[in-house]
């Protein structure tokens, strides 16, 4: 069969998909998609905009996904099989099987049952919960633009409970953070620990969405120190202040998930680096501590989760924050910025944590053009193979890293891996 007639085919699926799902016969189908019943596939088997826009609102899908459909034969046919799925499928059982995918880090999967959660919801809030999910799983792929989405998406959702929507801004939040969009970070956390500050949490939920929010606020604020320098001192002591105060809440929290333990200890580093800047640590304390304290993760098989192996990781990026603001002396510079850069790109490959990946690379490159300066010598810095996919896929997740990244690539040398 040659291209036109396999376009065909896809789409009379679709159409008969449609049919399915509405329980329509021919006749209300075209009604529905503004065509004639004897001439809804034409010969070029390319549909109008129009159709594709029709059979979308038919099929309760996006266009994009519509789209994806008519060009590719497997995504139409992981389409049908949800489809099929929700016939016998609820709710409540696509979710439980999205939570399973997250607690085994099957991310992929978490996706596929979100997406079917949120096609079989009845409710704005059950949507909206489904959207929670989806965020959790684009995430955890470092699709941090697509999480963002999905995050927004719940929002949207009217009216929903308020203990969901608040825990959407919380993830909302993050997104806007992780993809460096700290002004939107800051005023949606921010306006989210104003509310509970009025209204406190009753909830368990409420409660990790509070301390999500202090965690969130105070990172922001510990970004915008190299962001905003000339406010440097302002930012660390409210760096401090909202850290300290997610900490507190991850200690009570720590008592029913051990997730919150990292969180409070990721806290604790954050808090370092901003004490620094405040005078109330000494650079050189503050890098023997974080050094010490990477002696616990020379083995990362011996951790059992990996919420632990990330705060580490963490910690290797407030050294080297540190390290490039107060170290003056380059060779102790270089010395930092290895030990600190090898060991956090340990755990983000360990990880598969993109987000950590780009502070890495951006990290190096830093790194190396102190070097230069200091020697006097243009010279590359060197990667591999899996470097220039690696730094290709954070170009995709983060507009921010792009010119740093194209920076790499068109300087550096290159050999085998």
């Amino acid at each position: 069969m040659n291209g036109n007639g396999k376009k065909r085919e896809r789409l009379e699926r679709l159409l008969d998909l449609a049919q399915v799902y509405r329980s329509w016969n021919r006749k209300e189908l075209a009604g529905a998609l503004g065509r004639d019943p004897t001439k809804l596939v034409p010969g070029s088997g390319n549909p109008k905009l129009d159709l594709v826009m029709h059979l979308a609102e038919a099929l309760d899908w996006s266009i994009g996904d519509v789209s994806e459909c008519l060009l590719n034969e497997d995504a139409l046919e992981e389409r049908v099989i949800q489809m099929e799925h929700s016939t016998i499928d609820t709710f409540d059982s696509m979710d439980a099987k999205a939570l399973e995918a997250h607690e085994n880090g099957l991310f992929t999967d978490m996706e596929r049952f979100a997406d079917m959660a949120y096609r079989l919801a009845e409710s704005p809030t059950q949507r909206a919960l489904a959207c929670i999910r989806s965020f959790g799983a684009w995430d955890g792929l470092g699709r941090y633009s697509k999480s963002l989405e999905s995050a927004q998406r719940g929002l949207m959702e009217c009216p929903i409970d308020d203990e969901i929507r608040r825990a959407l801004q919380s993830n909302l939040a993050n997104a806007y953070y992780t993809l460096w969009h700290l002004v939107e970070a800051r005023a949606t956390s921010a306006e989210l620990i104003e509310n509970y500050g009025s209204n406190p949490p009753t909830t368990t939920w409420d409660r990790c969405s509070q301390a999500f929010s202090y965690y969130v606020l105070g990172n922001t604020y510990r970004r915008l120190i190299g962001t905003e320098p000339v406010h440097a001192a302002k930012h660390a002591g409210t760096t401090i202040q909202h850290l300290e105060a997610c900490q507190a809440l991850c200690r009570e929290l720590a008592e029913e998930a051990p997730y919150w333990d990292a969180v409070g200890r990721t806290a604790e580093g954050g808090i370092i680096e901003a004490q620094v800047i405040t005078g109330q640590r000494d650079a050189r304390s503050a890098l023997a501590d974080i050094t010490d304290a990477l002696g616990s993760a020379v083995d990362l098989e011996a951790f059992e989760n990996a919420d632990s192996i990330e705060s580490h990781g963490w910690w290797c990026i407030y050294g080297c924050n540190i390290a490039i603001r107060h170290v003056t002396d380059e060779k102790d510079l270089q010395r930092y910025m290895a030990l600190f850069t090898n060991k956090a790109d340990e755990i983000a490959n360990k990880l598969d944590n993109w987000s950590m990946r780009e502070r890495v690379f951006s990290m190096q490159y830093q790194g190396h053009r102190r070097f230069v300066g200091w020697t006097g010598q243009e010279i590359p810095m060197t990667i591999d193979s899996e470097d220039i996919k690696m730094i290709t896929g954070t170009m995709g997740r983060f507009p921010r890293f792009r010119k740093t990244g194209w920076n790499i690539l068109q300087s550096a040398n290159v050999v085998q891996a």
